[in-house]
């Protein structure tokens, strides 16, 4: 099977998209998982080596585990049979449906960390919504909480938004959707990952909409775009050793969080052993 073209659509932070034209009766995009890895909005100019294989692996995971909780943009994740994909993006590519992004990322928060933990602390509440007194830092809460934010372009910061502000994004009455679907496919994979000993703290999903129906896009419950620690290493009242990005994040933060911080071997190495452990904990059988 050959791609009839294939030609690159525009390079985000840490994936490229590729026009295809039509795939198996669809308009469809190669979507690429690459090795670059962001940190406070902006691209670090050092990748973490096989990243993107094992982003891509394991949101193809997520993404098979959902498909009957709700649609999603995948057409086929194996490319093995089409000869014009370069050999090495072939372990980084899936094939998706060309669909109408919602600009808002849906973000679902399970434990106080990170910044809902800084916010916590000034003022009692979390992006808004307000939480029972006395909390410690990585305390689950006693429901998840969902706290949008606006999706900006590389180099701006997406901005945290109440769920009235969401509804002059979404469309009509999708806002309400969203929230409930974001919950739902939380607490479905927090219960799953709990059976492999691993928490999730908390979660970043992106939808989109094909023919005015809501399907999950982009990339799905990945190191990238969520918090992962290991259950048997919890204890609220301290930050938590991350299996994911974080682990990055708080280096960059440590040298004075500019956006043009090299990482060091040793960092990029942890990084990469961090990736690997959290997908072969979930993913593997």
């Amino acid at each position: 099977m050959m791609l009839k073209h294939m030609f690159l659509l525009y390079s985000g932070k840490v994936r490229d998209v590729f026009g295809i034209g039509e795939f198996n009766g669809s308009d469809a995009l190669l979507i690429v998982s690459t090795d670059r890895i962001s940190c406070f909005d902006s691209v670090l100019p050092t990748a973490i080596p096989g990243k993107g294989k094992i982003v891509n692996k394991m949101s193809n995971f997520w993404f098979e585990y959902f498909k009957d909780t709700v649609p999603n943009h995948i057409i086929t994740s194996d490319l093995r049979e089409i000869e014009n994909i370069p050999d090495g993006m072939r372990e980084n590519s899936v094939i998706v449906k060309k669909a109408q992004r919602l600009n808002v990322e849906c973000v679902v928060r399970g434990y106080l960390c990170g910044s809902a933990w800084q916010d916590y602390k000034k003022t009692g509440e979390v992006c808004g919504i307000p939480l029972p007194l006395g909390l410690k830092e990585s305390d689950k809460l006693d429901r998840p909480v969902f706290t949008p934010a606006t999706k900006e372009e590389t180099g701006c910061h997406d901005r945290n938004i109440s769920l009235d502000e969401m509804k002059n994004i979404a469309p009509d009455g999708a806002a309400e959707k969203l929230r409930d679907l974001s919950i739902l496919i939380y607490e479905k994979a927090a219960r799953y990952a709990e059976t492999r000993g691993i928490i999730i703290a908390d979660t970043k999903l992106e939808f989109g909409t094909d023919n005015g129906d809501i399907i999950l896009i982009d990339e799905l419950l990945t190191p990238d775009s969520s918090r992962f620690w290991d259950a048997n290493k919890y204890m609220p009242g301290r930050p938590q050793e991350p299996l994911d990005k974080q682990f990055v994040r708080d280096y960059v933060k440590s040298k004075g969080g500019a956006e043009n911080t090299e990482l060091p071997g040793d960092v990029v190495k942890i990084t990469q052993d961090k990736y690997v452990e959290i997908y072969n904990r979930i993913a593997r059988s």
